[in-house]
């Protein structure tokens, strides 16, 4: 069993290989869901490790940017293969994945934290400027489309799509730059809030690297097979009467299964402060690198790109920003603001299916 995190990913990785060389079955997708579950956790465990010897906030970093480039080529490859019926594919899924993390991980975070350990502390020095470009960048991708007069609701122009572009990839390299070397202390742990591995003795060298390696195996694996049960999912969706939306929402929900996991643990583990990089730093590089791609791809191959979001949709993104706004402000976990997030996110799950 104490080479189960090794064994893991390879096997993932063998089940895509069936799944992309084998006639779909039942019994293959079952096995595809079983292999996409353990190398979730297998990711979780393998970023883990990293974390115990690089620190933050480099760990929470290297899960937000391995599993956000891999999700970028499943949203391109979906896109070229589709043409323009998946016009919409990269607006429903950033702005599921912005949901998802502000609602859903940052209110599941605060309430097993708060459930547990009652009221903890973050700093609010680092959160505070992330929220800020987070909710700038969402306006600029998400809102703006709607207003706009240059292009047809919901369109940008190509001049638009540039300027939305490098606006979205230089905020992004900004919130870098200034996580990890201007003010890397703002996203350290609350003197006094250290969390129960606070001690662990950190791996080797050889350990990590091979832990690295292992971590970027079982996110292609989570992504592989989220694309390959993706199309099982929407014939389902389909025949269940569920909107074209909910399939971006369905493929969201399973590429961020790792970073959802790995907050949850770190939230219940006494480490809130994880769980707050977690969730800012995946919602920023959602956009930040997605954005810029998807547009490079769209004009490149000529693909049409919606991005405006829907009247219901907008009030939503709207309520998750102000609601973020105050948890974020008030810098401390309680089971109330929590609850709240959930709501949101249960309203964002309901609505998407019921419009």
């Amino acid at each position: 069993m104490r080479h189960w995190p090794t064994l893991v990913p390879v096997l993932a990785i063998a089940l895509l290989v069936a799944a992309w060389t084998l006639p779909p079955s039942a019994v293959l997708a079952t096995f595809c869901s079983l292999g996409l579950i353990g190398a979730v956790i297998a990711a979780v465990h393998h970023a883990e490790v990293v974390a115990l010897r690089v620190g933050e906030p480099y760990a929470t970093l290297v899960l937000a940017i391995a599993i956000t480039v891999i999700e970028v080529a499943l949203i391109v490859s979906i896109m070229l293969a589709g043409g323009p019926s998946k016009a919409a594919l990269a607006r429903d899924s950033v702005y599921a994945t912005v949901m998802i993390i502000c609602t859903g991980v940052m209110g599941g975070s605060l309430v097993l934290n708060a459930w547990r350990h009652h009221e903890q502390t973050f700093r609010t020095q680092g959160a505070e400027p992330a929220l800020a470009a987070l909710i700038t960048m969402a306006a600029m991708v998400l809102v703006l489309p709607v207003f706009t007069t240059s292009a047809p609701v919901g369109l940008y122009s190509p001049s638009q799509l540039w300027f939305t572009a490098l606006a979205s990839f230089g905020l992004w390299a900004v919130f870098i730059f200034v996580q990890t070397v201007r003010h890397r202390d703002y996203f350290l742990p609350p003197p006094g809030s250290e969390g129960e591995d606070a001690h662990a003795a950190p791996p080797s060298l050889g350990v990590t690297w091979a832990s690295f390696g292992l971590l970027l195996l079982a996110l292609v694996a989570v992504v592989g097979l989220a694309k390959t049960l993706s199309p099982r999912i929407e014939q389902e969706l389909a025949q269940a009467g569920a909107p074209p939306s909910v399939v971006g929402i369905a493929i969201a929900l399973l590429v961020l299964l790792p970073e959802t996991v790995a907050a949850l643990r770190a939230a219940w583990a006494n480490r809130l402060q994880t769980s707050m990089n977690l969730a800012l730093g995946s919602a920023l590089a959602s956009i930040g690198l997605t954005i810029p791609v998807v547009v490079v791809a769209s004009i490149w191959f000529d693909l049409p790109l919606v991005l405006g979001l829907e009247p219901k949709d907008l009030v939503l993104l709207t309520l998750a920003c102000i609601v973020s706004t105050i948890t974020i402000g008030a810098g401390r976990a309680n089971l109330m603001l929590g609850a709240v997030h959930l709501v949101i996110f249960a309203a964002f799950l309901f609505l998407s299916l019921v419009p």
